[in-house]
Parts: C-alpha cells; sequence; structure tokens
C-alpha cells in the first residue's frame, strides 16, 4: 500500500475494541511506514492508546476541519454505523474501506460484503481481519493466536503499587459483575461473591469489585457481602478511568466476569480469567487471552442475544458458584 496516512476508526466497546487489536496490528504490517491515526470514543480510547501501532490517537466526534486537515489518504472503518462512513466522507478522505451495512454503501468507495455465516472463523476478530482482506490489505488470515495487550508487564507493576497504597493484602480476586449493554449477561451477583470466596479460602488474598458508575450500588453491595464473611475487599465501581483499569486489573491474581468488556480486558492481559457464558455466542466473543476459562450451562434456548430473558433465565441460574471457583483454582495451580 502506499498510503502514507491511515485513518482507522476503533470500536464504540470495549470488548470489541480488544478483539480488533489483531485487524490493527496486520494494518500496521502492512503499512509500515504510514502514519497511523486512530479515532475511537472517549471510553476505549485509552486501550487503543497501549498500542504502539498507533502512532495518535484521537478521541471521536472531531470536527469535520480537523479531520480534513489531516490529509488522510485511506479511512479503515471497524464499526458498522453509517455515522462512523459519513465521519469519513465529510473529511474528504478519498478512499473509505468499510463493510457495506447500515445502508452506507454509497458513503465508502470501497463497500466491502459482509461475511455470511461460515465464511470465517467463528470469533469475532475474524470479522475485523476479513474486511482488510476482502479490501486486499492482507492477502490471508492468520491462525488465531492469544490476543495480549501491549506492556501487560508493566501494567501489573504499576498495578500491583496501586493496589498497595489502597492497603490491598495478599493476592486480589477481581470481579467484573456488569454487563453495561444487557441485562440477560449478568450471572447472579450472589454467586460471584459465593465464587470468589471459595477462590478466597483456597488462596488468601482480598477481593476487588470493577464497575461503571451504574453500578456503584450493585458493586457495593456485593462488596458489604464479602465484608460480612471477613475478607477484605474494596468496591472500585466508577472510581477507576480506562487506563487505570487496565494496570489494576493486571495485578489481579484472578479475574471473574460476565461476557463484557472487564472479560476481554482482563484475559488479554494474561490474568487467568474465568467468565460466565449464557445468552451469548461464546464461539464468536469467547475471551482470546492465554488463560481463560468459560463456564455455561448448555441450555436449549442458548444463545438466544436478547438483552433480557422472557423466561427463568436458566443459562445463567444453571451455573453455580462452585463450578466457577473451581475453574479459578485449576488455572491459577
Amino acid at each position: 500500500m502506499a498510503w502514507a496516512k491511515i485513518l482507522v476508526r476503533g470500536t464504540n466497546w470495549l470488548g470489541d475494541a480488544v478483539m480488533s487489536l489483531p485487524a490493527l496490528r496486520a494494518i500496521r504490517r502492512r503499512c509500515p511506514e504510514a502514519r497511523v491515526t486512530l479515532l475511537a470514543r472517549g471510553w476505549v480510547a485509552d486501550l487503543y492508546r497501549r498500542e504502539p501501532c498507533a502512532d495518535e490517537v484521537l478521541v471521536a466526534p472531531q470536527k469535520r476541519s480537523v479531520l480534513r486537515k489531516q490529509r488522510f489518504d485511506a479511512a479503515i472503518l471497524f464499526p458498522n454505523s453509517f455515522g462512523a462512513a459519513l465521519e469519513a466522507r465529510l473529511a474528504a478522505i478519498p478512499r473509505r474501506i468499510g463493510y457495506d451495512r447500515d445502508r452506507r454503501g454509497f458513503l465508502l468507495t470501497d463497500p466491502i460484503p459482509p461475511p455470511q455465516p461460515g465464511q470465517t472463523p467463528p470469533h469475532e476478530r475474524f470479522y475485523y481481519l476479513e474486511l482488510l482482506r476482502r479490501a486486499g490489505i492482507l492477502d490471508e488470515l492468520s491462525p488465531a493466536e492469544p490476543i495480549l495487550l501491549h506492556a501487560a508487564a508493566e501494567a501489573h507493576s504499576a498495578g500491583c503499587e496501586l493496589f498497595r497504597q489502597m492497603g490491598m493484602e495478599g493476592p486480589v480476586i477481581g470481579i467484573g459483575p456488569g454487563a453495561q449493554n444487557s441485562r440477560a449477561k449478568q450471572w447472579l451477583p450472589d454467586r460471584f461473591v459465593g465464587s470468589a470466596l471459595r477462590i478466597q479460602a483456597a488462596l488468601g488474598g482480598s477481593v476487588a469489585i470493577f464497575g461503571s458508575v451504574a453500578e456503584r450500588d450493585l458493586c457495593q453491595a456485593m462488596a458489604a457481602q464479602v465484608r460480612r464473611a471477613g475478607v477484605q475487599v474494596l468496591s472500585l465501581a466508577g472510581e477507576t478511568a480506562l487506563a487505570q483499569f487496565v494496570e489494576l486489573a493486571a495485578a489481579c491474581r484472578v479475574f471473574l466476569a460476565n461476557d463484557a468488556g472487564a472479560m476481554h480486558v482482563a484475559s488479554a492481559l494474561g490474568v487467568p480469567t474465568v467468565a460466565v457464558f449464557g445468552p451469548t455466542d461464546w464461539a464468536a466473543t469467547a475471551p482470546a487471552g492465554p488463560l481463560a476459562r468459560i463456564v455455561r450451562e448448555p441450555v436449549e434456548c442458548s444463545p438466544c442475544m436478547l438483552r433480557d430473558c422472557p423466561i427463568d433465565h436458566r443459562c445463567m441460574t444453571r451455573v453455580t458458584a462452585e463450578q466457577v471457583a473451581a475453574a479459578a483454582l485449576e488455572l491459577v495451580k
């Protein structure tokens, strides 16, 4: 590719951002001399900033004039949205590559037909890689390898120091009990607590519970349960920016989560991660780090992909605290 300046429009959700990293790194390998600018929403920008393959990260939205002045040669759009294509078109970027979805094909110079089921491996990382292959940027899809965040060891050291300053002792068991875009993806809070207490009984240490501002009440209630059991605990819901969460998650001995962004981050940091899956497709959005385990009950209605369960939430209620704790302890052996 003879492009000197490339704009990559990053994904809008944290888990998707992790799963798009192989494609972002592939762009750098294919265009080693190009200046790669990544445009992403503020809540995922700090994850992309960790990546040396992006020369610059801008927070979306940017004024049209700012993007025009950059004189990009090409834009590669990871999101499927109409808005992402319109943004690139209004910035007068001469080559605009993205999947032909959301009725936006006329805004793209390269409207790429999206893959149909079975045309690519099921994991979502291949959705972004296939965009590059169909656009002629990649010759072929590379085999699946663990996705790891850059400088995970440095993040681990920084997180250990942060936990020390917070007075957290021993190995820290991390919990991410939320899932911002789906209630059906959330495992029962008391079972997260039960799993953490079983793990703590075996390993010692303390518990850290992570979440968004909207999940603060949930996390504080869970922390109160842990505290009543005589275990040191800290609720950090709404208390950490993404950059700080990455460091603290990296310092956890094990991490328990739903199918959500925190799961993907912890796993990509190389932390032993146990993920509870129910209504979502575990083959498509499984944690892709080197030390991850999925716990699920294969009920007849899963995966349904619904945000709220219309029946009895059996895909999640049948997963026990004992199962998750056992998977975690096996991972940390």
